[in-house]
């Protein structure tokens, strides 16, 4: 049985994601990345980066750096990545990463790389820090997929511009070496992605203070969602809704029950329900869902030579794949030096 599993991963087309470690994992993580995940790593030969390189690219906090590596990993597995299934791997500890991001970086033209929206967008929240790293950035995501050759990435929609240049990349890589080394990643989009944050306009992110976060208390869910925007245009609870406006509707449509979720949005509509009943109700279906969450991230916490043990078994696992990569790689930009031999 153990070798049809196997034999079945092995002709499955590979997947390649990964999260920065910066700092607790929230609702917007779960839903637009890892839950999503949990559906895929069945059917197919899947790795799960801890993309540590990628964090450093803001300012940060050197000596927390390795906490925030343990606390990503430990919210990996307590949402349900099974490393028997996938390889739950750290980026950095695979030095073919950014080798191959130095590779690719030589076929990919600067003016591609300004023309990314999210390298607009974090050039305007890190002003004091616009770094190369932060150009950079679609380059090293694009050597993370193709090291491992990923045919499918996980994305959210916001991330498309990245993978579309990651294809480009492949087509100028292939075409310059006449050699087809490297597949073309299609995109899976993430049917919980881009979630909004409590403030009812940005994303949810950390940085911003508008996220509900894994490891959040019951009163702490409750606390946030009590001030968090809703129809702007409903002022007192009689007031009809619009719930298909409200950020609050779009949270139940992804934590709550079929039957909760008409009976919100009709009595919003009608006005029979206020929005504090609203969010009770979310807030007590987002506990149902997380609170298991909660208890398991802090159990793996409690045990970190488990999570080294398993991000060194994915680092061996990575790197063989990776290896056997940039093999073809160093043959086709003329790396494999005979006289070295």
């Amino acid at each position: 049985m153990a070798k049809e599993k196997e034999k079945k991963r092995e002709d499955n087309r590979r997947i390649f994601s990964g999260i920065q470690p910066s700092g607790r994992l929230h609702i917007g993580n779960y839903l637009g990345a890892i839950k999503n995940w949990l559906t895929l790593q069945d059917d197919f030969d899947c790795i799960w980066g801890i993309v540590d390189y990628h964090a450093i690219t803001v300012r940060y906090e050197p000596k927390e750096l390795e906490d925030r590596v343990i606390d990503c990993a430990a919210s990996y597995l307590a949402c349900g990545l099974d490393p028997e299934k996938s390889i739950l791997m750290l980026q950095s500890t695979v030095k073919e990463h950014t080798e191959l991001a130095w590779i690719l970086n030589t076929v990919t033209p600067v003016s591609w790389l300004e023309r990314v929206p999210t390298f607009k967008d974090k050039s305007r929240q890190h002003s004091s820090n616009v770094n190369m790293g932060l150009m950079d950035y679609p380059v090293l995501m694009a050597a993370d997929i193709l090291l491992y050759k990923a045919n499918y990435v996980p994305v959210g929609e916001d991330q498309l511009p990245h993978l579309e240049l990651s294809r480009e990349i492949v087509r100028r890589f292939n075409h310059r070496f006449k050699e087809e080394v490297f597949p073309e990643p299609k995109d899976i989009i993430s049917s919980g992605a881009n979630v909004k944050g409590l403030d009812g306009k940005n994303k949810m992110s950390k940085s911003l203070n508008n996220c509900i976060f894994l490891e959040d208390s019951k009163e702490d869910i409750w606390k946030k969602l009590s001030t968090a925007v809703t129809d702007p245009q409903r002022v007192r609870k009689n007031d009809p809704g619009r719930p298909e406006v409200c950020n609050i509707f779009s949270l139940h449509k992804l934590f709550s029950e079929e039957d909760k979720i008409e009976y919100v949005k009709k009595g919003c509509k009608a006005g029979s329900i206020g929005c504090l009943e609203c969010k009770k109700i979310l807030a007590e279906n987002i506990n149902k869902e997380l609170s298991p969450i909660r208890d398991k991230i802090n159990e793996y916490k409690n045990k970190p030579d488990y999570i080294k043990d398993i991000l060194w078994d994915g680092k061996k696992k990575s790197e063989k794949i990776a290896r056997e990569t940039m093999k073809e790689v160093y043959n086709s930009i003329g790396k494999q030096y005979k006289f070295l031999e």
